[in-house]
């Protein structure tokens, strides 16, 4: 494994990030070829934050209302995340690549569960 390409760890390193603010996506591109496209809601409702996630998994949130949030700004932390800044000001979550990558490989199911929670909650994306 070459330094260049993967993390101490073994992961794969981001090779581009392209923040698309008129579409609302954060794109980003991995050294082992994998690409994802991440839609702006999905990332505020998935926030890795303590106030979305909590402490552990039966304190998750379900964020409601952020059909048409957007990215505003993302900056970069150490050589491990970003920081992203959502136009609803939320920006306390550390998005470490290897959570992005994860998130883009389960992207699919990730957001049929939170349709489903939403729906239970009788809660909405809309405003």
């Amino acid at each position: 494994m070459s330094d260049d390409l993967y993390d101490r760890a073994g992961r794969p390193k981001p090779t581009e990030i392209r923040l698309k603010k008129e579409e609302k996506l954060l794109c980003i591109s991995y050294s082992d070829g994998q690409s994802f496209r991440f839609p702006a809601e999905l990332l505020r409702v998935e926030s890795p934050s303590a106030e979305v996630q909590g402490h552990n998994p039966s304190q998750k949130q379900i964020v409601p209302g952020r059909r048409h949030v957007g990215i505003m700004s993302l900056e970069p932390v150490g050589n491990y995340a970003v920081r992203l800044t959502f136009d609803d000001l939320h920006d306390t979550g550390l998005f470490s690549w290897s959570y992005l990558y994860r998130l883009g490989l389960t992207q699919e199911e990730v957001w049929e569960t939170y349709l489903q929670n939403l729906e239970k909650q009788g809660l909405s994306r809309d405003p």
